[in-house]
């Protein structure tokens, strides 16, 4: 029973972690450093506004959810063939290797705190490598998105047992070498031998960490994602020198552990889906429309759960002659997920997952979003010419929004209406989820249709702007050339906010915001409040 517990709690960590991380993440961020906007034409004001919000674009809560990714990814790397074996024999050797045992303590944890230092060292290389700039540029980059992409397929193939990812020998045998140095170093060179050993197993969760953590927008994010993974690897070295004792109830190595990397696999495969949704969004291929990403999510998850029972096993797997209760729970655990996602084909919201899906607007078939549009208000509808950019960009929830920031606040003067800018992205989960969980709400949706002029600018679109309207930003000092830059530059020059989603209510005869701007969240009753103090502050002329 005690064989299969780690496996257990390996794949229940894993699926509550991009939850939570949805939960607790801030706005998506695209960096507007560099960023210069001169006035397109005499389409574009933008004068020093009052009562300027400003907002955080490093929030603490990101590093918080980076760092508890990495930390879950370091107890998962824990769980793989290349490193738990190694903890009995490595703990071994600290409290045999002196008679004191304190001293036997002591180097134990010099051994963590090495793993540690070594992989931070590796997160702040990555960031001084490429620059926090160009991390942020990352999680919209159509080209980065698509090489993270087919790494992370490369990453599943090798915990599937294709082949096994491995550094240069060279390098493995310079670092035993040092291992017999006295005193702190040679210690350091173990901990450098187990980093380097055990890498065809770590190294796809590294990599995949590494991915998430410099498309997170946080400048630290690499260096804290990896100081979650090195703790959770490190630890168990240190406690279990400091109880020694413990070591009697760890389970014994056998097949579950490459169970542990095949599960994981399935994982990582279900992960590049969502880089290569974000290249289709931004380029607007519409290859992986949501009901397709939702079949290839079910059917991994449906082989995750046959893996599960035995009825599927690769070359390097032990034969499962029975079902242990273990495997059991955990399947039914994969095959709920698997079902609960296929009423979304038919358009149900999944709110649960939302975050993760392409945009449910550009579902084929949709049998949910109609019911929330009936008995609408046509009137705006009715009133309204053809819009710019409409045919670039998909509606939500069959609401009516404008994509210019013009051409939707001459429509709300016209109207006397107030206006709500979503500034928001295709690559943006924290966006997909707010349209999927709370605009749908029975109090919010009414306000966002009838009461308000929504204008949505996407910060991260590649649609080059007419030769004309290119122009050099004041702020940024950069040329301006697509749609996206200059609703980025809309944000950072007026608003002070380079974070999505990023919600600004708006008097439109005097551009001040009627509120000061928020981002996420995903309490409907608090946003229901937020958009009707607006309503209560607006005063049409």
């Amino acid at each position: 029973m005690k064989t299969y517990i780690p496996l257990l709690l390996l794949l229940l960590c894993l699926l509550a972690g991009p939850s939570f991380a949805a939960i607790t993440q801030t706005p998506d961020t695209v960096s507007s450093e560099g960023l210069s906007f001169t006035p397109v034409a005499d389409t574009l004001t933008i004068e020093p506004a009052e009562n300027e919000a400003t907002v955080s674009t490093a929030p603490p809560l990101s590093l918080w959810a980076t760092f508890l990714g990495g930390f879950l990814g370091g107890f998962a790397a824990l769980l793989l063939p290349c490193i738990f074996p190694m903890l009995p024999l490595t703990v071994g050797f600290f409290t045999k290797r002196h008679k004191d045992r304190k001293k036997g303590i002591l180097d134990a944890m010099v051994y963590g705190l090495s793993i540690i230092l070594i992989y931070v060292g590796l997160g702040m290389l990555i960031t001084i490598s490429f620059g926090s700039d160009a991390l942020n540029a990352l999680s919209t980059n159509g080209i980065f998105n698509f090489i993270f992409f087919v790494l992370l397929v490369v990453f599943a193939a090798s915990f599937f047992g294709a082949f096994e990812i491995s550094l240069p020998n060279k390098w493995l045998n310079k670092a035993e070498e040092n291992t017999g140095r006295k005193g702190f170093a040679g210690i350091f060179f173990m901990a450098a031998v187990l980093a380097l050993v055990s890498f065809s197993c770590t190294g796809p969760i590294i990599g995949t960490l590494l991915v998430q953590a410099a498309t997170s927008g946080a400048r630290l994010g690499p260096a804290i994602g990896m100081l979650g993974f090195s703790l959770a690897l490190s630890l168990p070295f240190v406690l279990f020198a400091l109880f020694p004792s413990w070591l009697k109830s760890l389970p014994k190595s056998g097949g579950w552990l490459n169970s542990v990397k095949v599960c994981l696999g399935f994982l990582e495969l279900g992960l590049a889906l969502k880089f290569l949704s974000n290249v289709d969004l931004t380029y607007r291929w519409h290859f992986l429309d949501r009901e397709v990403f939702l079949v290839l999510w079910i059917v991994i998850a449906a082989l995750a759960g046959f893996y599960l029972l035995g009825k599927l096993q690769f070359g390097h797997d032990s034969p499962v002659t029975h079902v242990t209760v273990p495997r059991l729970f955990l399947s039914i655990v994969v095959f709920s997920f698997t079902i609960y996602m296929i009423p979304g084909l038919w358009g149900a919201p999944l709110k649960s997952i939302a975050a993760f899906l392409p945009p449910q607007s550009g579902q084929d078939f949709d049998l949910y979003t109609p019911l929330l549009s009936s008995g609408s208000s046509t009137a705006q509808v009715a009133e309204t010419q053809p819009r710019k950019y409409e045919k670039l960009f998909d509606r939500p929830l069959h609401l009516d929004p404008f994509f210019d920031y013009q051409e939707g606040l001459a429509y709300a003067r016209k109207v006397h209406k107030p206006v709500l800018i979503d500034f928001t992205g295709h690559a943006c989960v924290n966006c997909r989820k707010m349209e999927a969980s709370v605009w749908p709400d029975a109090k919010v949706l009414p306000l966002l249709r009838d009461d308000y002029v929504l204008i949505q600018l996407y910060v991260d679109d590649k649609t080059a702007l007419p030769a004309a309207e290119q122009y050099i930003s004041s702020f940024s000092h950069r040329k301006i050339t697509t749609i996206g830059a200059l609703n980025s530059d809309i944000q950072a020059t007026r608003f002070k906010a380079n974070a999505q989603p990023f919600y600004v209510l708006l008097n439109p005869a005097t551009q001040v915001p009627l509120v000061p701007p928020q981002g996420t969240d995903y309490d409907p009753g608090s946003y229901y409040r937020y958009l009707a103090s607006g309503l209560q502050a607006f005063q049409p002329l």
